[in-house]
């Protein structure tokens, strides 16, 4: 197998992976005065939208197409 086609596979079980699991996001929010530092951190946890789903599969099934391809 080429090397395109893993790799094409492997985005794509990635972007079948992207569907059901939530991208995690940390921020930081804080305030520094002297040596005082008070702050927060804040995570939040958010699916993609289906739309780029659609867009990652679509380029996925693509490079596989090209990966397989004889030359």
């Amino acid at each position: 197998m080429k090397p395109i086609a893993l790799v094409g596979v492997l985005l794509l079980v990635l972007g079948m992976f992207s569907f059901v699991e939530p991208v995690p996001r940390k921020e930081n929010h804080g305030v520094k005065m002297g040596d005082t530092k008070i702050g927060e951190q804040t995570e939040n946890s958010e699916k993609l939208p289906p739309a780029v789903d659609a867009v990652l599969l679509a380029g996925d099934v693509l490079v596989l197409v090209l990966g397989s391809r004889k030359t």
